[in-house]
């Protein structure tokens, strides 16, 4: 179920490097290199395997920008939200 306005604003309270963009949670990260870029999309390709739940990325050399969205619910819901919080445990090694 997608959330609502107050339920998105309350989770990005939470998450104050993820904005919304376009319907979806966005976020920007930049690395050293892009072998430690690399190393960062592996770690979250695991949790998102895990989740069954996949993000919308890009990596160009040491930077990668992730979205999160559940297609099927047609927005934001509380599996984007798990997974940024996610992510941001697993941004450094």
């Amino acid at each position: 179920m997608q959330l609502t306005p107050s339920e998105l604003d309350a989770a990005l309270s939470s998450l104050p490097r993820w904005t919304v963009v376009e319907g979806k949670l966005h976020r920007a990260f930049r690395f050293a290199d892009f072998a430690e870029a690399f190393a960062f999309m592996t770690r979250v390709a695991a949790l998102a395997e895990r989740a069954n739940h996949h993000p919308e990325w890009s990596n160009v050399w040491n930077r990668v920008t992730i979205d999160l969205v559940t297609h099927d619910a047609g927005g934001i819901t509380a599996k984007d939200v798990e997974l940024a919080r996610a992510i941001d445990r697993t941004e450094t090694p």
